[in-house]
């Protein structure tokens, strides 16, 4: 266990960050998925910008990496595309 103050705040604020990411990144998940199970081409083309800006966000914060946000929009577009 930490001995130090320092250490034990760090280790609270890895946790609550910890928690912060991951409800950011569970809530990308779906959006995509939800995306992708659409068969409508006009809603999924509406959905698409909101999903692309979320993308965005997380990728600039580093919740993603800027590549998975690329390819995820990329195979996305395609996806709308096809339909």
């Amino acid at each position: 266990m930490a001995n130090h103050k320092s250490s034990l705040k760090r280790i609270r604020q890895d946790k609550k960050r910890a928690e912060h990411n991951h409800y950011y990144a569970k809530t990308m998940r779906n959006a995509v998925r939800k995306l992708r199970a659409m068969t409508n081409k006009d809603e999924a083309a509406a959905l698409y910008p909101k999903v692309q800006k979320m993308l965005d966000k997380l990728a600039k914060t580093n919740i993603i990496h800027k590549n998975k946000a690329a390819n995820l929009k990329s195979s996305l577009a395609k996806h709308i595309s096809k339909l």
